[in-house]
């Protein structure tokens, strides 16, 4: 398991510029066009995560924008808590699931059926849509105990996962929102040979203006508004600057770890001008346990117990990191 850097370890020294590097999400701000965002290149981070799995490189890359989106979306939560993406489809790829919990852990599982995929494979029309089906995205933020989650539901039907999430933002937040996501295999010259390790970026942006007025969107279409599929995006000249831009970047701008996220950001708003802020890293951190697991398993009945043993022990392990952990049933015998 990957270890957090410190943000100590990057603090810039006098009259130097920090870059953050990979596994940290940048904030950023164009006050010209009233725009905020976050930028992030995944690197290590993600290459543990995926590798763990040995996951096909159609689940791979799959899996990568949902950890992607996860970050840029989780990292905004300004109180104790946790961001969960996860989608439930009738796709070969039938669930994924990825959270993050402040200040900086993340984790990503995706389920699937192999047959399927390997049909999908063979047939040659592979795509992310097809690849997930039918089904429904849900994104929700929780605060912990004693509060109450807030969920919101996109439906997921011919749609990637960065259509879902605009339509989130339309429906749930309906702040104007675009984004860019990106993922690929960089391959590096080692001792041993090449190495292929996975690199996933994205870049987010939302419309902020200080009239509310400037963001109004029309009607979500089959509501009380137009009933035609309009384009829901303010008619604005600063949003519409921004949709123009973002439609200029490079799908390797995102990922390249030469560009990085403060020369992408300068190379997309130097005529605007842009505000970056320190980067907030994120970890590749399970939150299971073996506390937490034994916890459940004393909840078990003493049939449940015995259902439960194999070999002469009770072996159960984590779907996200992976970890085994053993007991014995002796241990619950008398609770």
């Amino acid at each position: 398991m990957l270890e957090t850097h410190s943000l100590a370890e990057h603090q810039p020294k006098l009259g130097e510029f920090g870059f953050a590097g990979d596994d940290h999400v940048v904030p950023y701000e164009v006050a010209p066009l009233d725009v905020r965002g976050r930028t992030v290149q995944l690197g290590p981070m993600l290459d543990a995560i995926l590798s763990r799995h040995e996951y096909p490189e159609p689940v791979a890359r799959l899996l990568a924008e949902a950890c992607v989106l996860t970050v840029l979306l989780g990292t905004s939560l300004k109180f104790e808590g946790k961001f969960i993406l996860q989608a439930r489809t009738d796709g070969p790829v039938d669930m994924l699931v990825a959270d993050f919990t402040t200040p900086h852990s993340l984790r990503a599982y995706a389920r699937f059926d192999a047959d399927r995929l390997q049909a999908l494979i063979g047939s040659g029309e592979i795509s992310q849509e097809k690849l997930l089906g039918a089904g429904v995205l849900a994104l929700t933020i929780d605060q912990g105990a004693h509060t109450q989650r807030y969920q919101g539901i996109v439906q997921l039907d011919g749609t990637s996962l960065e259509e879902a999430a605009r339509t989130y933002f339309r429906q749930s937040e309906q702040i104007p929102t675009d984004l860019r996501m990106s993922v690929a295999k960089l391959v590096t010259p080692g001792p041993g040979g090449p190495r292929e390790q996975w690199r996933a970026g994205g870049i987010l942006a939302q419309f902020l203006p200080q009239a509310p007025e400037r963001m109004r969107v029309p009607d979500i279409s089959g509501g009380d508004g137009d009933p035609r599929d309009v384009a829901h995006e303010p008619a604005d000249n600063s949003w519409r600057e921004l949709l123009a831009l973002l439609a200029t970047i490079e799908p390797t701008e995102l990922i390249d770890p030469t560009v990085g996220a403060e020369r992408l950001l300068y190379r997309l708003f130097h005529e605007q001008g842009v505000r970056v802020f320190r980067g907030v890293p994120v970890a590749d951190q399970c939150s299971c346990s073996r506390e937490k697991i034994r916890g459940i398993l004393e909840g078990f009945s003493a049939e449940e117990i015995k259902d439960s043993t194999e070999d002469g022990g009770i072996h159960v392990a984590c779907e996200f990191c992976s970890t085994q952990y053993d007991f014995d049933p002796a241990e619950f015998a008398a609770e």
